[in-house]
């Protein structure tokens, strides 16, 4: 037991590590599959077009799960021009997801209803000086978003991001950025974090809400297919190369950025809509598959690593 994971995060964890929730691909079928096999499934509320259907799936996860499965995590945007905070944190206060995941904003907005009924508040960031602010804020714990991520990605490598954060934060964190096996999970457990944050492992999952052609595309993708562009969102983030082609774009030449703007609440904006994002781990997903199944190889790579790290561990290897 991970003496820093807070027993709302740690219950029935058979790995240490979170369905990451992505745009347009995260919803309620992946956060129930990601729980029942151990590991924590979050999905971001911008999915939902309206607050209705928001409430339908937080509706949906609370009356599936039970107290058998893992935790389930609710990623919220807590930008100053996102129009549906109040309505989100109502449902927050009302469906008490045991990790609330803020992103684009600071975390303090939210600690006050989260901390009410015993939840858990993470702060995504990107920058070793916005984990220091999410710190003062009061936030629980850090998700740093490094090199290698899908969507708004990070320029910092996760062993650099990992021990700068460390030097003055001993809460939990979750690392994000590349990693889409089990032998990545237990490399950043290494390093010091408490929990891997894997999305591209799951975006041609059964249960993803990602179209069959996006599926298809990321399954044929490499990392060198990976393009980082702050063009299309006004925030770096990682886009495949033969989406921004098949949107008639030039992946060598792409515009300048665009303003950074959260006011279409939960209507996506268009360029997430026609393009598509993957992060550098996308060349370890090579088939269309049941979650369950994706979390089940993570487990054996990840027990596998752990047993090889510890064989080498052993006397007889250390003076090998």
């Amino acid at each position: 037991m991970n003496p820093r994971l807070p027993a709302a995060l740690s219950r029935n964890l058979r790995l240490p590590a979170i369905c990451a929730p992505m745009f347009l691909v995260s919803g309620p079928d992946l956060v129930i599959a990601a729980c029942k096999s151990g590991m924590i499934g979050a999905f971001p509320a911008p999915n939902c077009r309206t607050i209705e259907e928001l409430e339908a799936w937080m509706v949906r996860i609370t009356t599936e799960l039970g107290p058998q499965d893992a935790a389930w995590a609710f990623n919220m945007v807590t930008h100053s021009s996102y129009p549906r905070f109040d309505a989100e944190l109502e449902l927050i206060a009302t469906y008490k997801p045991p990790l609330v995941i803020t992103a684009l904003g600071g975390p303090q907005r939210v600690i006050e209803t989260v901390h009410a009924y015993g939840g858990v508040v993470m702060a995504d960031v990107n920058s070793i000086a916005f984990a220091r602010k999410a710190v003062a804020a009061g936030a629980d714990g850090l998700t740093l978003v490094c090199a290698g991520a899908g969507g708004h990605t990070g320029a910092l490598g996760n062993t650099a991001f990992i021990a700068a954060v460390r030097d003055f934060f001993d809460g939990p964190v979750a690392v994000g950025g590349g990693i889409s096996t089990g032998r990545g999970i237990a490399a950043v457990e290494t390093m010091g974090a408490d929990l891997a944050n894997l999305g591209t492992a799951f975006i041609a999952a059964d249960e993803s809400l990602a179209q069959a052609d996006y599926k298809d595309m990321v399954v044929e993708a490499t990392a060198s297919d990976v393009v980082i562009s702050a063009s299309v969102t006004g925030v770096p983030a990682s886009w495949l190369r033969q989406s921004l082609e098949r949107a008639g774009l030039d992946p060598d030449n792409l515009p300048a950025a665009q303003a950074v703007n959260f006011s279409h609440g939960g209507e996506p904006q268009k360029g997430w809509k026609d393009i598509w994002s993957a992060g550098q781990g996308v060349g370890a997903v090579t088939a269309i598959e049941p979650a369950a199944r994706i979390i089940a190889r993570l487990q054996d790579e990840y027990q596998a690593a752990n047993a090889r790290h510890g064989a080498m561990n052993t006397p007889s290897k250390m003076l090998a």
